[in-house]
């Protein structure tokens, strides 16, 4: 039997979806890309208009493979079962029991079932499911997810009624894992979860995320170590100094920001405010004086004024971040913010999300102007037009000439910035030559 997957949504959905392969490749099915026995879409709800392109790739896969079993899995389907049915489905599972997914899939597809169907309750699960790791082919970069679910609650967002509250990987199955990881030849761990920050919550053990980067950091020694997006609370001095001991923890934080409006924040139910998040910003770059800091921002959020967007594009420009994420605010109906009067109109929203982008643009051009001259750690991934770009332990793009230096980290003085890219030389070489094996490198 063949298969293709199709995933939207968050590095998450990612990480499971490989999974779901890892478990059809196990059951004797292989990957194909044309006329697959069976198409599995895993779907994402973070907002409505996920759920509008969920529906038009399902709709679209649905037409171009008639005969196929099709299956649908993630957060849409944990909300709106009946949607999927209307869409055609045969196996329609929501956000959890993987692998009891891919059994219901090869079950529809021999005709021992003519459908398979499975919503639970998502507030009822009290475990993690540990899932295989890797099964990245010809990657440099592997994904972890060491834990999942959310209880923030913040007003914008369903995703804690689709994946329940906080669960944690034990760290015994984190470790064993990372290892098998390393084992595999990959050189970066990225840990992810959909709030990482609540990791060990939920452990009889009294242990937190710290605690667990460094037990991973510790096992894997020549692995990257790289963590996802984070909530601000979890920055704290003994977080940074926990893992600023840690030699291969990378100086990449992604912080969860939304906002640089208090009165937006706390609309928002987030859990901090403008200068509670600039405390922890300036702790980090105590700690990692070179770091690269990243946020999410959403403009346009009910009620929003346009004094406050100023006190956003304010408190951008005071952070100073290596990159900015902006989001115009999406109505997602059954969230506390989609009923709150005040609702800001598209025009209002699309001009808003501009401003602050712009400004985002001049700190992240000022962030790497900054790297010229300095000597970068870089991890090699791609060949493109005759230069190797790779991603640097403070996650900024760097280019260099050199011959097949995929999966390689090396250092590299920064030169120059063009178009978009750092562009440097390679530390401790010799004339480095032009790539002309493109496809043999990669």
């Amino acid at each position: 039997m063949t298969f293709i997957t199709a995933t939207l949504g968050c590095k998450v959905n990612q990480y499971e979806t490989q999974a779901l392969e890892h478990f059809l490749i196990q059951k004797g099915c292989r990957q194909t890309e044309e006329h697959p026995d069976i198409v599995i879409v895993n779907t994402c709800a973070v907002t409505a208009e996920s759920e509008r392109k969920c529906r038009q790739t399902i709709r679209h896969l649905r037409q171009k493979y008639p005969n196929a079993i099709l299956a649908v899995c993630g957060c849409y389907s944990q909300l709106d079962a009946g949607a999927m049915r209307e869409l055609g489905a045969n196996v329609i599972f929501g956000s959890g029991d993987k692998e009891e997914f891919v059994d219901a899939i090869l079950a529809a597809e021999k005709g021992t079932a003519l459908t398979g169907e499975k919503i639970d309750d998502p507030f009822a699960r009290v475990h993690f499911e540990p899932l295989p790791s890797g099964n990245y082919e010809g990657r440099t970069r592997a994904l972890l997810k060491i834990q999942d679910g959310c209880s923030n609650f913040c007003t914008y967002c369903i995703i804690p009624y689709t994946r329940g509250r906080p669960r944690s990987l034990t760290p015994e199955i984190a470790v064993r894992q990372a290892e098998e990881l390393a084992q595999q030849g990959y050189r970066e761990l990225v840990l992810t979860g959909i709030e990482i920050a609540s990791y060990g919550s939920d452990l009889p053990e009294k242990i937190g995320l710290q605690d667990i980067v460094r037990s991973i950091s510790h096992a894997v020694p020549k692995l990257r170590i790289r963590m996802g997006s984070l909530e601000p609370t979890v920055i704290t001095e003994e977080f940074c100094e926990s893992i600023a001991s840690c030699n291969n923890v990378c100086d990449h934080f992604h912080l969860s920001l939304q906002s640089g409006s208090d009165r937006i924040l706390k609309a928002m139910n987030r859990k901090y405010d403008s200068e509670t998040f600039y405390e922890k910003v300036r702790m980090l770059r105590a700690y990692y004086p070179n770091c690269g800091i990243t946020a999410d921002i959403i403009m346009g959020f009910p009620g929003e004024t346009d004094r406050e967007v100023e006190e956003t594009i304010a408190f951008l420009r005071k952070c100073a971040f290596s990159q900015v994420h902006v989001f115009p605010y999406s109505r997602r109906p059954g969230t506390p913010a989609d009923a709150m009067p005040l609702q800001i109109s598209r025009g209002d929203k699309q001009r808003r999300t501009k401003m602050a982008r712009d400004e985002a643009n001049e700190t992240r051009l000022a962030f790497q102007e900054q790297q010229i001259g300095r000597v970068l750690s870089v991890l090699f991934e791609r060949c493109e037009d005759g230069l190797w770009q790779g991603h640097s332990t403070n996650y900024l793009t760097v280019a260099v000439q050199g011959e097949c230096l995929r999966g390689e980290v090396r250092n590299v003085r920064i030169r120059e910035w063009k178009k978009g890219l750092l562009l440097g030389e390679l530390e401790g070489s010799a004339q480095p030559q032009k790539c002309t094996e493109t496809l043999n490198c990669e």
